[in-house]
């Protein structure tokens, strides 16, 4: 994965808009936090192969991190605090955010086919 290159991602996420996808969607800092402070709540969201399909998309942000919206038909899916991307078997746009020590916090996962069905 490389740094987010705000153009080039939102080019690409512009070239999958009125197509139906497939989406997964991750957010957690349970496997994390719960290791180093009992304090911690454990939280995360998870959702994968949701086909949906969106109208408008649109990545922003200051430089360290970045949301991604995709306005579909009845709302929104977001993704906050993404820093890298990648595009994974070809087909698949792989936006994550990463804390400062490299551990996964947020994915948000993007396909043309259902993810996980080779």
């Amino acid at each position: 994965m490389k740094p987010i290159e705000v153009n080039k991602v939102q080019q690409l996420l512009e070239e999958l808009i009125d197509r139906d996808v497939f989406i997964h969607l991750e957010t957690t800092n349970g496997a994390y936090a719960s290791h180093f402070n009992d304090k911690a709540y454990n939280v995360g969201a998870y959702i994968r192969n949701a086909q949906v399909k969106f109208s408008q998309a649109k990545i922003i942000g200051d430089g360290n991190s970045y949301r991604a919206g995709l306005k579909t038909q009845l709302g929104w899916i977001y993704a906050e605090g993404l820093t890298d991307w990648t595009i994974h078997d070809e087909n698949q746009l792989l936006l994550a955010g990463h804390d400062r020590e490299g551990r996964l916090m947020v994915a948000l996962h993007i396909s043309e086919t259902p993810l996980g069905s080779k």
